[in-house]
């Protein structure tokens, strides 16, 4: 479902007659950018392979991003690969490729971008004062010549090429404004202003635009973009004062994730603008069934789970617990709800059953968005058949937990076979395990611990003897009844590398047992993410050298 149409449809849903007395006739177009894929897996513990970036990028050109930011070419060969591979394949939007103001890095995320027929090269550099001398050791004068000379470099790859001056917030005004105009004389098409660390407000914010778009005339030839951090948790509310101000671009990350405290959800931007075409006058392009679909693969790759009340694709965002709401709700859903779960994808219930066949299970799975090879579609219906025998409902979320635990088997070091656990009130937990090992052999070890979860961690690391503290253990029920899937997230903790793991089960000891072992292999296999170059901690004064 579009939102480029349908206004009135959707206030009159509300029952808000002024709405669509005042919602305008031809709202302005809005660009979603969404960096997902680069600041969103710079979130504390998120390392996402290639074919996991592909995935995403896959699902997130299905809701129809205008802009997809795939990450930051010359921070890692396994970056640089990703970007590569998602310029290749996937069609529609922007591909977008992120380089420092330093030419190595620029000449990088072209030759990265080089596949893409639609392809974005976005420069930035420092600007604040902070930046300009705990960082880059470089004087107002070097900073402004380094983003002019660079983005020109960009514009010599690409017709399209964004500039941010990072940590905009923070920088003098009248400085800013000369950045900016330098930057557009020399050829950037989209000046993004960033909120690197979340300190404005959306009153002050708004005002700095205002006041740089009369300043900056030239401002008027090109795109204006926000990109808000949340670590005050403002980043929606800003990036929304920014529409109102002339914002024509908002970069988001799918359920907020990302460097810190986060940016600006995808779906909560999404849904304001769609909701209250009055006050922001804008339209996206955006299919919003796929939000839900979007939220849900993003969390599982990154092992970030949802909070259940988050907005818009939260598990509670439309459950009703109290007595008035429920009676309200019985008789008029738009007495408590201001959205229909199906309007975000959140809708969908039965999908399949006991007999369904495997074809009938590939199609519902690539309606979902995941197209899985032969090898993940055998592993994936075995698990779906036993599902179907234990449940009396199979449910699109219980197949996104199957797939989403079952695709990455093959390619895995260590692979749980077995797992047995014995505890109860009057006995001490004990677990035997047994693995597949890389040495391509079955072995099984027993343990004691001080609980059933402690205990299976305890015989996994006796046979993988891979170290990692535990550092966060999350359990949520995929769907609801005694009969639920559930769902384990950790995250471990070695020598100042972090791995997330995932893991989907009807017995949640099973889960959890699932969730160590795929973060075990993660830091095995080096995908963990460690002190990898970012954009923030990324400043050298001279260009890098390869």
């Amino acid at each position: 479902m579009s939102s480029s149409n349908g206004h009135s449809d959707v206030a009159q849903s509300l029952g808000n007659p002024l709405l669509t007395a005042v919602a305008p006739a031809n709202p302005e177009p809005l660009t979603i950018l969404d960096t997902t894929l680069r600041d969103g897996e710079q979130s504390p513990g998120v390392a996402l392979t290639a074919d996991d970036k592909l995935a995403i990028a896959r699902q997130l050109a299905r809701l129809r991003v205008d802009v997809i930011e795939a990450g930051f070419p010359f921070s890692s060969p396994g970056d640089y690969a990703a970007v590569r591979a998602i310029a290749e394949h996937v069609e529609g939007p922007v591909i977008a490729g992120l380089s420092r103001c330093f030419e190595a890095d620029v000449r990088q995320c072209a030759k990265a971008l080089e596949p893409a027929q639609r392809a974005r090269i976005h420069v930035f550099i420092g600007t604040s004062p902070i930046h300009r001398d705990s960082q880059l050791h470089m004087s107002q004068a070097e900073v402004l010549e380094r983003s002019r000379s660079m983005t020109a470099l960009a514009k010599t790859f690409r017709e399209d090429v964004e500039f941010s001056p990072m940590d905009a917030s923070r920088t003098e005004p009248e400085y800013l404004a000369d950045v900016v105009a330098a930057t557009i004389e020399a050829g950037a098409t989209t000046i993004n202003l960033p909120d690197t660390v979340g300190y404005a407000t959306p009153d002050e914010w708004r005002g700095l635009i205002g006041w740089l778009t009369m300043r900056v005339p030239s401002l008027a030839g090109v795109t204006l973009s926000v990109h808000c951090h949340n670590d005050l948790g403002l980043a929606v509310a800003n990036s929304l004062a920014s529409i109102r101000a002339g914002a024509r671009q908002v970069e988001t990350c799918v359920n907020g994730i990302g460097e810190r405290a986060g940016n600006a959800a995808l779906e909560e931007v999404a849904m304001a603008t769609r909701l209250h075409p009055e006050v922001f006058g804008v339209s996206t392009q955006l299919d919003h069934s796929q939000l839900y679909r979007t939220s849900r693969m993003v969390s599982q790759l990154t092992g970030m789970a949802v909070q259940p009340n988050k907005a818009v694709v939260g598990a509670n965002a439309f459950a009703h617990h109290s007595g008035i709401h429920q009676d309200g709700i019985l008789k008029d859903r738009r007495t408590f709800e201001i959205m229909d779960a199906a309007e975000v994808g959140a809708g969908s219930t039965l999908v399949l059953g006991k007999l369904s066949g495997r074809h009938a299970l590939r199609n519902r799975l690539e309606q979902l968005g995941y197209k899985l090879d032969e090898e993940e579609l055998k592993r994936a219906f075995v698990r779906f058949k036993e599902l179907a025998d234990r449940k009396r409902d199979v449910t699109d979320r219980d197949l996104e937990a199957v797939v989403a635990d079952e695709r990455r088997t093959g390619d895995e070091q260590y692979q749980l076979e077995h797992l047995q656990v014995s505890c109860g009130t009057q006995l001490r937990p004990t677990a035997t395990v047994r693995m597949l090992l890389p040495d391509g052999l079955s072995h099984e070890a027993a343990a004691i611990g001080d609980g059933p979860v402690d205990a299976a961690y305890r015989a996994i690391h006796e046979l993988c003897q891979v170290e990692g503290e535990l550092e966060e253990f999350a359990v949520q029920a995929v769907t609801g009844g005694i009969d639920a899937i559930g769902e384990v997230s950790v995250r471990l903790h070695h020598d100042g590398t972090r791995a997330a793991g995932h893991g989907a089960d009807t017995d949640i000891i099973v889960a959890a047992a699932k969730a160590y072992v795929h973060a075990l292999n993660r830091m095995a296999d080096g995908v963990a993410s460690g002190d990898k170059p970012t954009p923030e901690t990324s400043g050298a004064a001279t260009a890098p050298q390869r």
